[in-house]
């Protein structure tokens, strides 16, 4: 998920900015549940903000509203699709939406600069972003970007890439030619890119949809290199639901809705683990503008962000959290200017409501680790069709 204009920011432009990728225009779109539960009683009425618009990033969220486990809980979720001028967490912020899907390190942004939200389930465990070339450029690592044409979206999607490359020694003013890169992978493919920034669960597939005229037939995975910014050290944590930190502190009955939420949330993603099939489909019929193959594609490789999860889908683990925050104080981009200035407070996330929503579903029997997960084998056509 991501934004079309492709500028870098600094810290305050990118906590007004910071609705992503992809892992890509505004819309007032929303899909809803019912309006009563089972039994006749009338529901709560709960607004989700996403960051992107309707595609299998989101497919947890979906699988969900579509299986009635908001209803169950006695919810009546509308999920609201994000977009290029809609940033998530101040929508949140605002008071506009219940909870927001966004990544930590752009919240994080914007908790420094006044917005009042918490990190309360941890979604992506590990980071989407990488930085692909073609085979022959034999770019491995961060070291080997030397003298190298590196293509980035800006907007607060860099700050992996900058802290890798400074990591492995180079200097990214001088070692490196840094680019803004279109959201797409034309700049890849057409050579003027030698190592262009992507999402596993979308640009990534983008390329394999596309034909290799060397080859007559789709590019394949041997094709290219790619550098994972998890092995590199400096993966920052992605996809999180955030809630409003003032009602969590002081509203009782917000407390309550919110362990409702994260528990159907979580089963949500839960049934796209164990049907990615069916969720992808889910996702497809919500009206996503990208295709099945491409739907499906996404779900497998957004579950492979997720699972498995050894302490629960939605923990916050601490090390992941520290390293995120360190490469936002630290990692600086061309302007000299990090993601945030200083450490969050003690607000900025809590396992406190995940906790108790992974109770309430392994009191059901509901496997929440996904210890024994396998990811499927998608096959790629031509456009993602």
């Amino acid at each position: 998920m991501k934004h079309s204009k492709r500028i870098t920011l600094g810290v305050a432009a990118l906590a007004a900015s910071a609705a992503l990728v992809l892992s890509g225009c505004s819309s007032s779109s929303s899909t809803t549940s019912a309006a009563t539960s089972t039994d006749g009683s009338a529901l709560t009425p709960v607004k989700l903000q996403l960051q992107w618009f309707t595609q299998a990033q989101f497919a947890g969220y979906y699988a969900a509203l579509d299986q009635g486990y908001f209803a169950d809980e006695g919810l009546d979720v509308t999920i609201v699709e994000g977009g290029t001028d809609i940033v998530p967490q101040t929508q949140l912020a605002d008071g506009a939406v219940d909870y927001a899907v966004a990544w930590v390190p752009k919240a994080l942004a914007s908790r420094e600069q006044g917005a009042g939200i918490t990190d309360v389930a941890q979604i992506l465990q590990k980071s989407g972003t990488l930085q692909v070339s073609m085979a022959d450029k034999n770019i491995k690592t961060a070291a080997d970007l030397k003298g190298k044409v590196v293509g980035n979206w800006g907007y607060g999607n860099e700050f992996e890439m900058f802290a890798g490359i400074t990591k492995a020694g180079l200097d990214p003013a001088t070692d490196v030619q840094l680019v803004q890169q279109a959201f797409d992978e034309s700049g890849l493919l057409d050579g003027s890119i030698d190592a262009a920034q992507a999402e596993t669960y979308n640009e990534y597939a983008q390329i394999l949809e596309t034909i290799n005229p060397a080859t007559g037939k789709l590019y394949q995975p041997s094709d290219l290199n790619v550098i994972d910014w998890n092995d590199e050290g400096t993966a920052m944590l992605q996809d999180a639901i955030w809630a409003n930190t003032d009602k969590l502190n002081n509203d009782q009955a917000y407390q309550d809705q919110t362990v409702k939420f994260l528990t159907a949330a979580l089963k949500g993603w839960i049934y796209a683990r164990d049907n990615p099939q069916k969720a992808s489909d889910i996702v497809v019929a919500k009206g996503s503008q990208l295709g099945a193959s491409h739907q499906l594609w996404q779900t497998n490789e957004i579950n492979k962000l997720i699972w498995p999860s050894p302490d629960g889908i939605g923990m916050i683990d601490d090390s992941a959290w520290k390293q995120t925050v360190d490469v936002a104080m630290t990692a600086k981009n061309l302007e000299g200017t990090t993601v945030i200035t200083k450490e969050p407070d003690s607000d900025a996330y809590t396992n406190t409501y995940v906790q108790k929503a992974l109770d309430a579903l392994k009191g059901e029997g509901v496997d929440v680790t996904g210890t024994s997960y396998a990811p499927i084998t998608v096959t790629l056509t031509e456009g993602g069709k």
